[in-house]
């Protein structure tokens, strides 16, 4: 008698768990990947609770100077003299039609060093400057304030 293979029986259900592992690797691969898409110098930026919004800082082709607290200047994310953000920010602004820069400082910046990049920008030929900040976080734990304490 001779031997006949027998086929297995077809499975009705699909097989996610490959499907779950390659989400799971995307997963962290995105957690890894998200808190290096900030652009520029990395600042802790001053919190104000009436700031205006300016979505086009968030545009890939914003120009964007950063003074961190240890007096340092970037473009972007390239470290730049105080001396060189005026002629760096004219190159950038030549052939453009929103003639708007943005200052990103960071909260313990020296007020001195953010005048001085304000008016390096501003010798520039830049009419429109933006001064970025950051909504303070709400807690909604808090307890009220007390009666009377305004």
């Amino acid at each position: 008698m001779a031997y006949k293979p027998k086929a297995p029986p077809v499975m009705a259900a699909p097989n996610v768990i490959p499907m779950a592992d390659i989400m799971l690797v995307l997963l962290i691969i995105f957690m890894v990947i998200t808190p290096m898409l900030q652009k520029g110098a990395p600042v802790n930026m001053a919190k104000a609770e009436n700031a205006d919004k300016m979505p086009n800082a968030d545009k890939d082709d914003a120009i964007i100077i950063a003074v961190t607290r240890d007096s340092h200047y970037f473009l972007g994310s390239k470290e730049i003299g105080l001396n060189e953000i005026t002629d760096n920010v004219k190159d950038q602004l030549s052939n453009r039609l929103d003639k708007t820069v943005y200052v990103r400082s960071d909260a313990r910046a020296k007020y001195g060093d953010v005048v001085k990049a304000v008016d390096e920008v501003r010798s520039a030929g830049v009419e429109n400057l933006g001064l970025l900040t950051e909504k303070p976080a709400v807690n909604k734990n808090a307890p009220p304030p007390p009666p009377g304490s305004d």
